[in-house]
């Protein structure tokens, strides 16, 4: 049994290599191809993967994502909505806090609390679509910055002037 079991965990693996191996393949032609392509083209094809990728991803994150958090203490209903009550909410946690390190220790939890809560559920998508647009505008901008029809240095174009 534990045969079968190896057999099949090196099967993966070797999957997983071969994957590994087209990808660096499909990239090497990309970065070869680029190389005797007109840079500005490449460079905004590039830019449009980019951002095609990060948005769907981004997409896909945000439709299956839910608001969960575990350590919810209970529920507060205000004004028609319904709220979670976190421990860190508490005002003998916020008054801890302020006891052991004073005002800026309560604004650094909320900081803390602040870019944690970027990574995960719909503010995660949120910070995936960022991120991607801000990549992508960069990519963008390099692209339009490049002289026009500039060409990498792979040497198509013919510069021996021929004389007879």
């Amino acid at each position: 049994m534990s045969y079968v079991k190896s057999w099949t965990k090196e099967r993966k693996n070797a999957e997983n290599i071969s994957k590994l191996y087209l990808k660096t393949l499909l990239s090497y032609h990309l970065i070869m191809k680029c190389k005797t392509a007109n840079m500005h083209t490449c460079l905004r094809f590039i830019g449009t993967v980019i951002l095609l990728i990060g948005l769907s991803s981004a997409a896909l994150i945000y439709a299956t994502s839910r608001h969960y958090s575990a350590d919810v203490l209970g529920y507060e209903d205000a004004g028609g909505s319904v709220y979670p009550v976190l421990p860190e909410d508490s005002k003998q946690y916020q008054r801890a806090l302020q006891l052991y390190g004073g005002t800026a220790n309560v604004l650094a939890d909320e900081l803390r609390r602040w870019f944690d809560g970027l990574w995960h559920g719909q503010s995660l998508a949120l910070t995936v679509a960022f991120i991607t647009i801000f990549i992508s505008s960069g990519i963008f901008y390099a692209a339009n910055r490049l002289p026009v029809g500039s060409q990498s240095d792979s040497g198509d174009q013919n510069t021996h002037s021929r004389t007879s």
